[in-house]
C-alpha cells in the first residue's frame, strides 16, 4: 500500500501545502499521490524513495490536470550527479530552513523515467514531468528555494527537466573517473551489478553512443561498463553546459568539494542564488553534513575517505589502471573531456 487515501475535497488545499509531498505518479488514473510528510521527516531520510518512505501514511490522489492548472513553476533548481560523488551529502548541506529545501532522489521522478522506458509518447512523459516538478517546487518556507537531486536514472531526461523549469539552475556533480571506479570496487558485487543495470537502462533510452554494440558491453568487464556509463554522462553534460552556459549549468568535482567544503558550499550557494551569509555557510560546513556519513549517519571524515580509497586503490590497482587507459582512449576518440566544463570554483 502507498498510503491511506483521504477524501477528494482535501485536494485543493493540499496543492498549497508542501507538507503534502508528491510521492508517486499513478499512471492508471493519471493522478499524483501525495503523502503527509513533514520537513523533519524529510531530514531523516537519505532518499525519498518507497524503500524509506514506507507505507500507511495518509495519502490522497490529485489529477494531473489539477496539478498543472493549480501550480506555477516554483523556485526550483537541480543537482544532477554521476553517482558515488557525495551528492546526498551536498543535498543535505543545502537543506537549511530559510535557505533551501533539499529533496534527495524523489520516487515520483523515477516514475517519470518508467513512462519513458515503457515507450510512452514524449508529450506524455513531458506532461507528467512538468506536473511532478511543479509539485516538488513548492517551498516549505518563505524565501526558500527547492534543490532537487534526481536519481541519475533521470540524467537522460535532464535537458527536458531544464526546459520545463526555465528559471532553474543546475549543478552536475561528478567524481573523477578513477575515484568513481574505486567507489564501484569498494562497494562490492552489488555495485558491480548496479553499474550494469544502469548502463542497460541508458542503452534502452539511446543515451549511450560510444561505438559499441550491446553485445560488446556484455563482453566487457564490470569496470569497463562502469566507465562507459560515466563517459556517457560526461558527454551529455558537456553538451548541456555548452547549450545553457555557465550561468545556468555548472559542474563540480567531488574530490575538490570534499577537500575544500567551504569553497564548494560558497560557490554552490552563489550559483543557485540562495540566501546564506558567511555565518550560515560556516555553520553548514562545520555541521553534520560534512562530518557524518550521508546514508548511515555515522561519523565520517575526509581523511577516513582518503584512507579507505587508498586501500582499495592499492588492492585493485591493476584492474583500475587498465580500465583508465581504455576509457581515456574511448574519450579521446569521441572528444569527451575527462574534466567537465563550466567548472564551479571557490
Amino acid at each position: 500500500m502507498l498510503g491511506v487515501l483521504r477524501p477528494a475535497p482535501m485536494t485543493i488545499a493540499a496543492l498549497a501545502a508542501p507538507e503534502w509531498y508528491a510521492h508517486r505518479y499513478v499512471e492508471s488514473t493519471d493522478c499524483f499521490r501525495l503523502i503527509d510528510l513533514s520537513r523533519d521527516e524529510h531530514a531523516k531520510m537519505p532518499f525519498l524513495t518507497a524503500e524509506y518512505l514506507g507505507s500507511g501514511r495518509p495519502a490522497q490522489d490529485i489529477p494531473t490536470a489539477d496539478c498543472l492548472a493549480g501550480l506555477d513553476h516554483g523556485p526550483l533548481h537541480f543537482l544532477f550527479h554521476s553517482a558515488f560523488c557525495g551528492s546526498t551529502m551536498l543535498t543535505r548541506a543545502l537543506d537549511r530552513p530559510g535557505m533551501a529545501m533539499g529533496l534527495s532522489e524523489p520516487q515520483v521522478l523515477n516514475d517519470v523515467v518508467g513512462l519513458r522506458r515503457r515507450g510512452k509518447a514524449p508529450q506524455v512523459v513531458a506532461r507528467a514531468a512538468d506536473a511532478a516538478l511543479r509539485l516538488l517546487g513548492r517551498p516549505y518556507g518563505l524565501g526558500e528555494a527547492v534543490v532537487v537531486k534526481p536519481s541519475n536514472l533521470l540524467n537522460p531526461l535532464s535537458d527536458l527537466l531544464l526546459a520545463l523549469q526555465p528559471q532553474a539552475k543546475a549543478l552536475f556533480l561528478y567524481a573523477p573517473l578513477e575515484t568513481f571506479l574505486i567507489s564501484v570496487v569498494r562497494k562490492g558485487l552489488h555495485c558491480r551489478l548496479w553499474v550494469r543495470e544502469l548502463l542497460e537502462g541508458y542503452l534502452l533510452e539511446g543515451y549511450v553512443d560510444l561505438g559499441f554494440t550491446p553485445e560488446d558491453y556484455f563482453r566487457q568487464s564490470d569496470l569497463q561498463v562502469a566507465a562507459a556509463g560515466w563517459l556517457a554522462q560526461h558527454r551529455h553534460f558537456a553538451m548541456l553546459a555548452a547549450k545553457y552556459g555557465p550561468k545556468r549549468i555548472a559542474t563540480i568535482d567531488a574530490d575538490w568539494m570534499i577537500a575544500q567544503p567551504a569553497q564548494a558550499m560558497s560557490a554552490a550557494v552563489v550559483h543557485y542564488g540562495l540566501a546564506a551569509d558567511a555565518a550560515a555557510l560556516a555553520e553548514i560546513v562545520n555541521g553534520p553534513a560534512f562530518s557524518k556519513h550521508s546514508k548511515s549517519g555515522a561519523g565520517f571524515t575526509a581523511n577516513q575517505r582518503t584512507d579507505e580509497y587508498s586501500q582499495v586503490r592499492a588492492a585493485y590497482g591493476e584492474e583500475i589502471d587498465m580500465v583508465m587507459v581504455w576509457a581515456e582512449r574511448v574519450a579521446e576518440t569521441f572528444g569527451i573531456d575527462m574534466a567537465a566544463p563550466n567548472a564551479l570554483l571557490g
